[in-house]
């Protein structure tokens, strides 16, 4: 796969407490030249960029981010704010502590409900692989299934840990035909890059990835 072809497939992320309006600007900036999937972003940017940059580029956000317990209807609003404001793609987190107290059809439950908020708009849902057992892992695996979402997510980056090989293949083994994987958090070389989406995934949530295709880009581009 080439370097515009890897990037095709990136989820460009900037998703820092700190970040500043420049450094959203960059980050648009450089997923338009570079041509990435889309920009993932903080909420409050949302319309900002929006206004900035019109349909230039494809506004991804996150929900309940980063530690995934508030309320379903905070969510909801999140949701509902984040369409009208300009987003195309919502990334949000399930309630990982319901997901440790076994409670799988709240959770299940939790995402259908967002997806109808979504309609026609793209739900990626981040389990938080980093905190979950195997066995809830697969649970996830198939209330995303169940709930309709568009892609299964790895993690938010800001957990103890990020995507692995054995998870992706995880995840493979137990989703739906329906269900797209996107691994995040810790994709910081080409072999990396490489490594996941030879292993089938759709996205990668990273902030490095132009940075490192930037020496394999072929003039022209």
């Amino acid at each position: 796969m080439t370097a515009k072809e890897m990037l095709g497939k990136v989820d460009h992320t900037q998703l820092k407490a700190f970040a500043t309006w420049e450094d959203i600007q960059k980050l648009c900036d450089e997923a338009i030249q570079y041509h990435t999937a889309s920009v993932c972003v903080p909420p409050c940017y949302i319309k900002r960029i929006h206004d900035t940059y019109g349909d230039k580029i494809n506004i991804c956000t996150v929900v309940g981010f980063p530690l995934g317990y508030s309320v379903t209807e905070a969510k909801v609003a999140e949701v509902r704010k984040a369409l009208e404001d300009g987003c195309n793609e919502i990334d949000m987190v399930v309630n990982i502590s319901d997901v440790k107290n076994g409670l799988l059809d709240k959770v299940e439950e939790e995402i259908r409900t967002l997806k109808k908020e979504c309609g026609h708009h793209i739900l990626k849902v981040i389990i938080e692989t980093c905190y979950l057992t195997e066995e809830e892992k697969i649970a996830m695996c198939k209330a995303v299934t169940n709930a309709g979402a568009d892609f299964i997510k790895t993690s938010t980056g800001f957990g103890t840990g990020g995507a692995t090989k054995e998870d992706v293949e995880l995840f493979k083994k137990y989703i739906g035909p329906n269900v797209k994987i996107k691994a995040a958090g810790g994709v910081s070389s080409m072999e990396d890059l490489e490594m996941f989406l030879g292993l089938g995934c759709e996205r990668i949530g990273t902030s490095r990835a132009v940075g490192l295709c930037k020496g394999e880009l072929t003039e022209g581009y």
